[in-house]
């Protein structure tokens, strides 16, 4: 009975682990694209007239930033 227990036990918590995992990459990719978004959304505003260019260089750092820190793939849908 112990065997069992401790078997549902570590399934439950390789459930855990996987399903943080799985939630800190919807996260990541949900930033990266709220990023996106910000780095559109100044540069159309430079392009208007209405933004600035450093705005536009502080958004894609941050997007960088966040790139550097989660890769690539927290850019896709």
């Amino acid at each position: 009975m112990a065997g069992f227990m401790d078997r549902a036990k570590e399934q439950a918590q390789r459930g855990l682990t996987q399903g943080k995992q799985k939630l800190d990459d919807v996260q990541a990719q949900r930033a990266g694209g709220d990023l996106l978004k910000r780095l559109g959304a100044a540069y159309y505003a430079e392009r208007k007239g209405t933004g600035s260019p450093e705005a536009t260089q502080q958004a894609l750092q941050a997007l960088e930033s966040h790139i550097a820190a989660n890769g690539d793939g927290v850019l896709r849908s």
